[in-house]
C-alpha cells in the first residue's frame, strides 16, 4: 500500500465513525483554473479509498459563496466595479442564467466536476448559513472569540481579533461584508452588534486600477445568519457542522490550516479532519490558447484538448512537487494515462516491483477505480495531431480515413470502438485548430523524386476516382524510374507523415486531389 489516498485513508478509518465525509471548498469569486478542480479530484480519491476498504464515505463539494467580491475578473461587465465587496451570492449574475454572481461562478466548478467524473454533494456556504446549518458553531466560536483570537495571535501574530470577534457581519445599510467590524458579542439575544467602518482595497483587472471600498458608517445589531465566520476559524467551524474526517488544502493557506487545527480541538473539541498538502500548480500562456479563449486555464480548456482522465492524472500523480502547468502538457498527460494503462495490463514491464505497483495502483485512481479491461484505443497524441492536421473536419469519411490509416501502418494493436478514436479525433483536431503553432518535419527527396512527385502534383487536380489515382500513381513513378514502393512511401510521408497508409489513391481521393498536389508542391 503506497499510493497516498491509501495511506490517507487508513489514518482516517482508524476514527470508526458510520460515514466518512471529505470535504473540498469552491471558490466563487472568479474563474476557476485548472488547479481549481484539483481539491475535487484529490478529495473523491480519498472518498474512492475508504469506500475501497468497506467504509461509508460521502464527498462535499462545499461553495464559498458568502465570500465577498475583491476583484472584478477580466471580461467581465464594468458595473461589477459597484458590487466589489459584497457576497457574490447577493450579487446579480452579469450573464442571467443563474440567480447570482456566486451561483454562477460555483456552476463553472461543478461542471468541470460532472466532466471529469467526480461524485459529490453540493453544499453553498451561503445556504448553510441562511438556513442555520452554521448556527451552532457559530454560537460556539462567538461565545468563546476572546480564545480564539489568542490563538490567532499566538500562532499568527495577527493583533485584529483581540478585539473583535472572528466574523464578518454583511452590513444592513450598504450590503457590503469586508467593510463591518464586529465588536460585540450578544449572547443571550444571539445577536452581533457592529458598525461598518473599515476600508480594503479592491481591484479592476479590466483595468488594472485598485478600487478603494469603505464602509457606510452604519452601526447595529446582526443575526448570526447574516453574515459569516472569518477564515481562520471558519474551517474548524465547518469540519464540525458537517463531520469532516478529510480535506486537502494547497500550501498557500499552510497557516491558516494550522490555526483551525488548533481552532478545531481547543475551541470546538474535535479532532481536526485528516489533511493532505499540495503544491500549488504555475500557470504559464498557452500559444493561441490565450488568444483565443482568455487568460485564464479553465478545466473546461483543459476537457477540450484531453480526457478527463489526463486531468485526474494531473492532479493525482504528484502532491508534493511544485509544477508548472500549461495547455502543451496536455498531450504528455494523454499519453502517459496510455503507458499507465500498458503497464497495469502487463504489456508494459517494470523492473523495480514497487515501482510497478505504484504505477498499476495510480492508474486505478485515474480511472477512478474502474479500470475496465484491456481493450481500447492506445495511441500516442502527436500521431493523432499529425493525421488530423493532414485530414480537417472537411474531410469525408474522416474517422474512417483515420481508423485505415491507423490499422494499415501498424500505429494501433487492440480492439477499440469508433466512439473511443472519434473522441481521440476531436482531442487532437481542437489542438490543431486552436493551440498548434505547427512546425513541418524537413523531408528529403532526391532531384528525380522531385520532380515525379511534381509531376503528379501536376496531374492530380484532374481526378477524382481513388482506382485511377492510384493507377496514376504506379505511371508516374515507373515514368521517372523511381521504383513504385519508394514513391508511395514519399507521398504517406507528405500526406500523413506516416511510411505506410491505406491504399494511397483511396487517401488522397478523400484528403483532396488539390489539397494534395499543394501539400507536394510545398514540400518539393
Amino acid at each position: 500500500m503506497i499510493f497516498w489516498a491509501d495511506k490517507t485513508a487508513e489514518k482516517i478509518i482508524r476514527s470508526e465513525k458510520e460515514l466518512y465525509r471529505t470535504e473540498c471548498g469552491l471558490g466563487a469569486s472568479g474563474i476557476p483554473h485548472v488547479g481549481s478542480v484539483g481539491d475535487g479530484i484529490r478529495s473523491y480519491a480519498v472518498t474512492l479509498a475508504l469506500k475501497d476498504r468497506g467504509v461509508d464515505s460521502e464527498f462535499v463539494a462545499f461553495s464559498d459563496d458568502r465570500d465577498g467580491l475583491r476583484k472584478v475578473p477580466l471580461g467581465f461587465p464594468a458595473f461589477l466595479e459597484e458590487y466589489i465587496g459584497r457576497p457574490v451570492s447577493m450579487i446579480p449574475d452579469p450573464f442571467e442564467c443563474h440567480t447570482s454572481y456566486g451561483e454562477h461562478m460555483s456552476s463553472l466548478l461543478v461542471d468541470a466536476l460532472d466532466k471529469v467524473g467526480v461524485r459529490f454533494t453540493f453544499q453553498s456556504g451561503n445556504t448553510a448559513y441562511k438556513e442555520g446549518i452554521m448556527d451552532e458553531v457559530v454560537v460556539e466560536a462567538l461565545n468563546h472569540w476572546k480564545e480564539a483570537g489568542t490563538i490567532i495571535f499566538e500562532m499568527t501574530g495577527q493583533k485584529k481579533y483581540l478585539e473583535q470577534l472572528p466574523f464578518n457581519v454583511i452590513c444592513s445599510e450598504c450590503g457590503k461584508i469586508y467593510t463591518t467590524r464586529a465588536y460585540e458579542w450578544i449572547p443571550e439575544k444571539k445577536k452581533i452588534a457592529y458598525v461598518c467602518d473599515q476600508e480594503f482595497k479592491g481591484a479592476d483587472s479590466r483595468t488594472g486600477k485598485e478600487v478603494a471600498v469603505a464602509g457606510c458608517g452604519h452601526q447595529g445589531e446582526a443575526s448570526i445568519r447574516d453574515g459569516k465566520l472569518t477564515w481562520k476559524v471558519e474551517f474548524a467551524a465547518r469540519w464540525k457542522a458537517l463531520d469532516i474526517s478529510f480535506e486537502a488544502f494547497g500550501k498557500d493557506i499552510l497557516d491558516s490550516v494550522r490555526v483551525n487545527d488548533r481552532i478545531a480541538k481547543d475551541i470546538f473539541h474535535i479532532h481536526p479532519p485528516v489533511h493532505a498538502f499540495y503544491e500549488l500548480f504555475v500557470e504559464r500562456g498557452g500559444g493561441r490558447i490565450s488568444k483565443s479563449r482568455g487568460n485564464v486555464f479553465t478545466p473546461q480548456v483543459w476537457l477540450s484538448y484531453g480526457s478527463p482522465e489526463s486531468l485526474r492524472l494531473l492532479m493525482l500523480k504528484r502532491l508534493a512537487t511544485t509544477r508548472v502547468v500549461d495547455v502543451e502538457e496536455i498531450p504528455k498527460f494523454m499519453n502517459e494515462v496510455d503507458y499507465l494503462k500498458k503497464v497495469f495490463f502487463g504489456r508494459e514491464k517494470i523492473k523495480n516491483e514497487r515501482e510497478s505497483q505504484h504505477l498499476r495502483r495510480l492508474y486505478e485512481y485515474v480511472t477512478f477505480l474502474s479500470p475496465g479491461d484491456r481493450t481500447g484505443l492506445l495511441i500516442d497524441y502527436y500521431t493523432l495531431v499529425q493525421l488530423a492536421r493532414m485530414l480537417p473536419r472537411t474531410v469525408e469519411n474522416r474517422v474512417t480515413l483515420f481508423r485505415d490509416i491507423l490499422i494499415r501502418s501498424g500505429l494501433i494493436e487492440e480492439e477499440f470502438s469508433d466512439e473511443e478514436l472519434r473522441q481521440r479525433i476531436e482531442y487532437a483536431t481542437e489542438w490543431v485548430e486552436e493551440v498548434e503553432e505547427t512546425e513541418k518535419e524537413e523531408l528529403s527527396f532526391s532531384e528525380t523524386e522531385k520532380v515525379a512527385l511534381r509531376n503528379l502534383a501536376d496531374k492530380l487536380p484532374g481526378y477524382t476516382d481513388g482506382e485511377q489515382i492510384q493507377e496514376l500513381i504506379f505511371l508516374t513513378a515507373q515514368q521517372h524510374q523511381v521504383k513504385p514502393g519508394r514513391f508511395f512511401q514519399m507521398l504517406y510521408k507528405v500526406v500523413i507523415g506516416t511510411d505506410r497508409g491505406p491504399r494511397a489513391g483511396t487517401l488522397i481521393s478523400g484528403v483532396g486531389p488539390e489539397r494534395v498536389a499543394e501539400m507536394i508542391m510545398n514540400v518539393t
